[in-house]
């Protein structure tokens, strides 16, 4: 992969990934053009004017994964697209479900056939721990749309066209974190937890950005990467952000789970296991790809939040969150 003679579309572009990958990109890569394709334009302008996000490299291309002539009036000439545009609020995808299915379901059906049309070489989605055994509207979608791309390798003409996937858990410091939750609530002196057994995956914004790279320059087609990431408890997190504070237990909502997972078991039979990553192999695959060397998991093998070999501790989850920019109460950094 050669980043520098290389031109980019970034779906979802002016989210938090998209200004993570976009900051790095310019620092890191040097690619000849990147993309950022979003359908708000205010965000774009305060992107680029406000955020600093001013580069000769850069454009900025209004536009909605629904419309898939806009796709590929932006797609022509692109070597790469990264797709990071969703509905990914819960809540309002259980209150909008067809909205939901319109932007992450038939946005990811555009993406492929846009891409296929236009002839671009790579192609890889970001997926959510969600998308396995889902429980929500949201997760439901994202399983949808990794086998959409899964299964777009089978639509292509060239060895060029490939579509793989990323799938990763909760990223410190996103739109939509529960942190910012927390630091509001610490004010009054009492948060809520939905469950105090509860575990999560996480990950930062930085090693996020770092794997979808990295998946990028090693993808053949029809992969889900998965990277071997910590857990933590929200117990812990709440001790971090608030300490000291009471905390109230509200009970479980609608869709939510007690812990999640990133691989399951069926999923871990067609799976190859490296020092850092899973790889799930597509399990019928009608196009040629290269299979992956490694270890094969054992047979009723599944990744979950609750069954990690790796924690967080209380500073290492401070440091994480810290690193993320979020005020720490007590830091002194």
């Amino acid at each position: 992969m050669n980043w520098s003679d290389s031109t980019i579309l970034l779906t979802g572009g002016t989210g938090s990934f998209g200004k993570a990958f976009t900051r790095l990109a310019l620092k890191e890569l040097n690619p000849k053009k990147l993309i950022i394709f979003s359908r708000d334009e205010l965000k774009q302008h305060e992107m680029k004017i406000n955020e600093g996000f001013d580069h000769p490299s850069l454009r900025y291309f209004i536009g909605d994964v629904r419309d898939q002539s806009r796709l590929q009036r932006a797609m022509h000439g692109v070597d790469l697209v990264i797709h990071a545009a969703a509905l990914k609020h819960v809540p309002a995808c259980e209150y909008n479900p067809f909205e939901a299915v319109k932007t992450n379901i038939l946005g990811a059906k555009n993406i492929v056939s846009a891409a296929l049309d236009e002839g671009v070489r790579r192609v890889l989605a970001l997926s959510t721990d969600k998308a396995v055994n889902p429980i929500n509207l949201y997760g439901a979608t994202k399983l949808v749309a990794e086998k959409v791309f899964v299964q777009g390798n089978s639509y292509r003409t060239s060895d060029e066209a490939n579509f793989s996937c990323v799938r990763y858990g909760n990223v410190v410091g996103s739109r939509g974190s529960v942190i910012p939750l927390f630091q509001k609530q610490r004010e009054t002196g009492t948060i809520t937890l939905t469950d105090e057994r509860m575990t999560r995956f996480w990950i930062t914004l930085d090693q996020g950005v770092r794997f979808v790279i990295k998946c990028i320059e090693q993808m053949h087609g029809g992969e889900v990467f998965v990277p071997k990431i910590p857990s933590m408890k929200m117990t812990d997190l709440a001790d971090v952000i608030a300490p000291g504070c009471e905390r109230k237990c509200i009970g479980i909502r609608p869709g939510e789970k007690l812990h999640e997972a990133l691989l399951s078991k069926d999923e871990a039979r067609h799976t190859v296991e490296l020092n850092d990553m899973f790889v799930i192999q597509p399990e019928d695959p009608a196009w040629r790809y290269t299979e992956w060397e490694g270890s094969i998991p054992e047979e009723g093998y599944c990744y979950t939040s609750d069954r990690n070999n790796v924690w967080l501790t209380g500073d290492e989850l401070r440091a994480y969150v810290m690193g993320s920019g979020v005020e720490v109460v007590g830091s002194t950094q």
